[in-house]
């Protein structure tokens, strides 16, 4: 399944003027020249904004932009990388002659030789993704005046004592060309908006703070205004649900059953799947940053992941993922797959020298480099837990609970090396009896191993209930490079999970 382009934008025409095809073929033609089998080129355009304000007053306003060009070849079986950043055909073939040095360098260390899985040639295509308004064609001016005036209304709530606002914002650009004779442009838009309340509890000094739940998103400036977020809903709500969270009473410990809301649902999805089907990881390629997986290939088709309700599929096509792309930077088309089926693992993350190791007809579109100074490393996709479509409201969820907590919002995680054993806290945390809210509770935490919490999943929602959410800062690889990740979920219902007071384990 292939990614098709966004009819809203065409590609910066900025971008467009630098000489990429140019620079592409000197690269390539001296790689080959040097005895590379197999070259790429990849030039990058990567813009960002940062805009804090505290309280009623900007902290930071920080726009930045970064080009550069990056070489990646095969000789004798052997990687080879080498960038830069001055965007002559001279640079650029001496580039590709200096990764060809690196290859080689490597050949008397490197014991595997590149084998790759075949992809279709795609020739001269443009991707764009789904946004309608370019937030770098807002002026700074209009987004201060915005963020200020809910920071403002936010403020005058009653015992909102202190609030934090921001916006982060980018613009990423990529040309690919390799000797196969696979070209591609794209631009991808992305947005972060934070807006938070802190509460200060003047008699012991203790403080609690509330943040909007909106996720980061791959959308234009148009997020923060066209009601697709309800930001004006949560700066009317924040202050109450602050209040009653100052007032909650601590959760005694024990094993409750959990209604767990999208909004926090993602970074467990995140922890314990998404980074455990990365096929690099799971044999122990990928180790260094944080750690290898438990689901290993071994047991790829009979491990039990969770309950026969639980199907969780890899997309690089959903509209406004963070992930989502038309081109990896192996040339290889966004498509969509399985990566557990009614609970049993069925899939793994793979680029395409993965992909032929897992004798896979092909790659699932998993290389992407956060810079062009990085060489391309095998990264997440839209790692997500299908809703049920016949399933109920997250209400109907609830119901039928007689003792429990309905969880809201992600907070802190801690989650092993082999992303099995783990416990989430979150924002606030609603007590459930005989069906119904009855109040928040506080200092909550909850703990399983991976495969005992997704097994204890009795229900999953509708599709009224999913929401797509995610981070705009995964990080793997050293060097460390960064990736935006979305993770879409509905509301689920798990049965008997370990709850732990937060403040009773610090103590």
């Amino acid at each position: 399944m292939s990614v098709r382009p966004s009819p809203e934008h065409g590609i910066d025409a900025a971008f467009l003027e630098f000489p990429m095809r140019r620079l592409a073929d000197a690269a390539l033609s001296a790689a080959t020249a040097a005895g590379a089998s197999f070259a790429d080129f990849r030039f990058e355009r990567l813009m960002t904004s940062e805009l804090h304000l505290r309280d009623t007053v900007v902290q930071s306003a920080v726009d930045s932009a970064t080009t550069g060009f990056a070489v990646r070849v095969i000789v004798d079986g052997i990687w080879g990388f080498a960038a830069a950043v001055v965007p002559t055909t001279d640079a650029a073939a001496a580039t590709a002659r200096q990764a060809v040095d690196v290859a080689r360098a490597l050949a008397g260390v490197v014991a595997e030789r590149v084998e790759r899985a075949p992809e279709p040639i795609h020739r001269d295509v443009h991707w764009v993704s789904a946004y309608h308004v370019d937030p770098f064609g807002v002026p700074t001016a209009d987004k201060v005046a915005l963020l200020l005036d809910r920071s403002e209304r936010l403020l005058a709530a009653d015992g909102v004592a202190h609030t934090r606002a921001g916006l982060h914002s980018v613009k990423e650009n990529k040309f690919y060309a390799d000797t196969d004779g696979t070209m591609t442009t794209q631009q991808r838009v992305r947005l972060q908006p934070d807006l938070e309340a802190v509460a200060v509890d003047a008699a012991s000094g203790g403080f609690e703070s509330m943040s909007s739940l909106a996720p980061p998103v791959g959308r234009g400036f148009e997020y923060l205004t066209d009601g697709t977020w309800d930001f004006d809903g949560e700066i009317d709500s924040l202050p109450h649900d602050l209040a009653e969270k100052q007032k909650a009473p601590s959760v005694a410990a024990g094993r409750y059953d959990l209604v767990i809301d999208p909004t926090n649902l993602w970074l467990t999805i995140h922890e314990s799947i998404g980074h455990a089907t990365e096929y690099d990881r799971a044999i122990g390629y990928e180790a260094a940053y944080a750690g290898t997986s438990f689901a290993t290939p071994d047991q790829l088709g009979t491990l039990v992941y969770g309950s026969p309700v639980m199907h969780v599929t890899g997309d690089r096509t959903v509209p406004h993922g963070l992930a989502t792309i038309g081109y990896d930077d192996d040339g290889v088309a966004g498509q969509s797959w399985d990566l557990i089926t009614a609970g049993i693992l069925t899939g793994y993350q793979v680029d395409r020298v993965f992909a032929k190791r897992l004798g896979l007809d092909r790659s699932n579109g998993c290389a992407l480099a956060d810079s062009p100074s990085h060489q391309p490393l095998q990264r997440m996709a839209n790692v997500s837990l299908q809703p049920d479509p016949r399933g109920g409201s997250t209400a109907d969820l609830i119901a039928g609970v007689e003792r429990g907590i309905y969880v809201v919002g992600d907070k802190s995680w801690s989650i092993d090396m082999q992303r099995y054993n783990f416990q989430f806290t979150g924002q606030r945390f609603y007590r459930i009896l005989n069906g119904e809210i009855d109040g928040q509770v506080k200092d909550v935490a909850y703990q399983a191993t991976t495969t005992d919490f997704w097994g204890a999943m009795d229900a999953v929602g509708g599709p009224g209930t999913y929401l797509l959410g995610g981070a705009l800062n995964c990080g793997k690889g050293q060097p460390g490079q960064t990736a935006p990740v979305s993770h879409g979920s509905p509301s689920a219902r798990f049965r008997s999970i370990n709850v732990l007071n937060t403040v009773d384990e610090g103590a």
